[in-house]
């Protein structure tokens, strides 16, 4: 298990990441990570462009169809 720390950065709080979780998740200081919500927990990955285009695409569609969505779902 690992321990973030949470530290004021201005008006906004940041987490600090150890070397290590930084070198795994090829990430470094100006990158954009993903924090996604599971029924697990939260789980961290790389900022991902495409990934972020399909899902703000399958937000849309899902938005402009709950009527059918809804309907599938029962």
């Amino acid at each position: 298990m690992l321990t973030l720390k949470l530290t004021k950065i201005g008006n906004s709080i940041g987490a600090v990441f150890p070397k290590e979780v930084l070198q795994r998740l090829h990430a470094q200081e100006g990158d954009k990570l993903f924090l996604i919500e599971s029924p697990e927990g939260y789980k961290i990955t790389p900022y991902d462009d495409k990934f972020a285009k399909q899902m703000k695409l399958a937000r849309e569609i899902m938005h402009d169809n709950k009527d059918v969505l809804k309907v599938l779902s029962e």
